[in-house]
């Protein structure tokens, strides 16, 4: 006999998706373009964890040649060309340099790994590589007088958890509901359907209905498959941690480095919001709970060593002024060494009753591809139509990216020629975290009063209640660290005044404000 729903107050979900890092809210974004229902739940912010906690690259991954993942490493290169295209505000292209370290790896090795890289896949808006000498190169400047040639190669930046918030926005104005501080307490399954149980941070609790689940919950994948919804898998992930530190600029030229340390783990120091240097990774195991990770004192004189072993500025612990620690939920191989560790993905579909797909790896370069082949999986199970299965997000612009065939240099030009009363320096910083998207705060503004009260400097209300309306944010560290990195720029008193307007402006409004963004779907 055919199982029927249960009764319920809440609609019939087409996905429910549990976890709102990139992966989660970049299928999210997907499916809700295909037309389909969808509900996102993420325990706690989005990007509050691994998507925060990157290198901020979008890159082919060129070590990764080394270990022979080619088909990973020209999938990556594909995605590299279509993101960049997507959001030219959050992402931009970075030009490396690699000193050559003749104890390490053979020149003939890097240029043969260097071809590859240029080779694997169409490049449009990235140049080629090429020998340089650093003793009349800018990038040699800061360095230590034993480097004298090198590599200099493209890859892309992108702002991390920027990315995850846009997809999570576009998402929901194509239809998706997104719940943050949500999680997921576990879910009954049927031969058609699931019944989730959720709980928000207040202690509200809610069941929903869903014709097939997602399990996009990164380091806590294994453990929501085992523990809240009692389904077996053959697949498995590797926790490795990866740290980074941030200190004063080393260098004011543009280029990135990558650098090939003894022990053979790659080394990254990267221009990091303008005053600021970004040193990592570390890449170590990790078997502590991945809610609350952060860097070790080793990981740090770690780090400081590896850059002291490269540029005439030296530095130590007392030099880092913020750190920070992310864990990557890797798929496990037979790999010994963490760094070795494959950063391909698996999707794992269950079908032992109402369907379910498991994300397993990935790394943040590779999402929009992942989430289109998760959609690939699930959508026959769930018999949808042929124009339901039509992939669509390798043409669309992320929001705030439909520049309209203008580059970032002339979309700025042609905002500031608009809105001459906007301090440049502003301007800039709304263009390139916004985009085409300032017009939502700035459409009826012609001075700077009408941006209303300046909160902290440089940051104005209007802002502010963009960011909580369309964005998502809640919490001081949604908007001072994962919506922005304005915490590296603000003085310490800013922080009181901007959590005291998310008191006063929020917690009143809350009820309103998600009434908004339901009418808005």
């Amino acid at each position: 006999m055919e199982e029927s729903p249960p009764a319920a107050v809440e609609p019939v979900y087409d996905l429910v998706i549990i976890g709102g890092g990139v992966n989660g809210c970049g299928i999210a974004r997907d499916a809700a373009g295909r037309g389909l229902s969808v509900l996102l739940c993420e325990k706690d912010d989005l990007a509050a964890h691994t998507s925060s906690a990157s290198t901020k690259l979008i890159h082919g991954g060129l070590r990764y040649l080394e270990y022979y993942e080619f088909a990973l490493v020209r999938k990556a290169l594909i995605e590299r060309e279509l993101l960049l295209a997507a959001a030219p505000h959050i992402m931009w292209p970075l030009r490396f340099v690699m000193p050559h370290d003749p104890a390490t790896r053979s020149a003939l090795v890097i240029r043969a790994g260097l071809f590859l890289y240029d080779h694997l896949a169409r490049r449009k808006f990235l140049a080629g590589s090429k020998g340089i000498d650093l003793m009349h190169h800018p990038a040699g400047v800061p360095l230590a007088g034993k480097w004298q040639h090198g590599f200099e190669y493209s890859d892309g930046w992108v702002d991390d958890s920027r990315l995850v918030a846009l997809n999570a926005c576009d998402a929901h104005e194509r239809g998706a509901r997104i719940l943050t501080r949500t999680r997921c307490a576990g879910a009954r399954r049927a031969r058609t359907h699931w019944s989730v149980d959720l709980v928000s941070a207040g202690g509200h609790s809610s069941t929903v209905t869903a014709r097939a689940l997602i399990n996009a919950a990164g380091p806590w994948v294994a453990d929501l498959l085992a523990v809240q919804l009692k389904v077996n898998s053959s697949h498995s992930i590797r926790l490795v941690k990866g740290s980074h530190i941030i200190v004063s600029q080393l260098f004011t030229h543009p280029f990135a480095y990558i650098f090939q340390n003894p022990d053979r783990r790659i080394m990254f120091a990267i221009p990091y919001e303008e005053r600021f240097t970004l040193i990592g990774t570390t890449d170590i195991d990790y078997h502590a709970d991945a809610s609350y990770v952060s860097i070790d004192s080793d990981e740090i004189a770690y780090l400081c060593e590896m850059s002291n072993r490269y540029f005439k500025k030296r530095i130590g612990p007392s030099d880092v002024v913020r750190s920070y620690s992310g864990v990557r939920p890797l798929l496990r191989d037979d790999r010994s060494e963490a760094a070795a560790v494959t950063r391909d993905y698996w999707l794992e579909l269950n079908t032992d009753g109402a369907p379910i797909v498991s994300v397993f790896g990935g790394k943040i370069t590779t999402f929009r591809r992942l989430a289109e082949e998760a959609m690939d999986l699930v959508l026959p199970a769930l018999g949808s139509s042929d124009a339901v299965r039509r992939h669509w997000t390798d043409s669309v612009p992320l929001p705030g990216g439909d520049f309209g065939g203008r580059s970032f240099d002339q979309f700025f030009a042609r905002q500031a020629a608009s809105r001459p009363w906007l301090p440049q320096p502003l301007l800039a910083r709304w263009v390139r975290a916004y985009g085409t998207r300032i017009d939502r705060f700035l459409a009826n503004c012609e001075r700077l009063e009408d941006l209303g009260a300046e909160i902290a400097p440089g940051v104005y209300e209007a802002e502010l209640r963009y960011l909580v309306e369309y964005e998502f944010a809640q919490t001081l560290d949604d908007i001072l660290w994962r919506r922005s990195k304005l915490g590296m720029h603000l003085p310490s008193s800013a922080a009181d005044a901007i959590a005291l307007w998310l008191t006063e402006n929020t917690s009143a409004n809350e009820t309103a404000a998600a009434s908004v963004q339901d009418e808005r779907r």
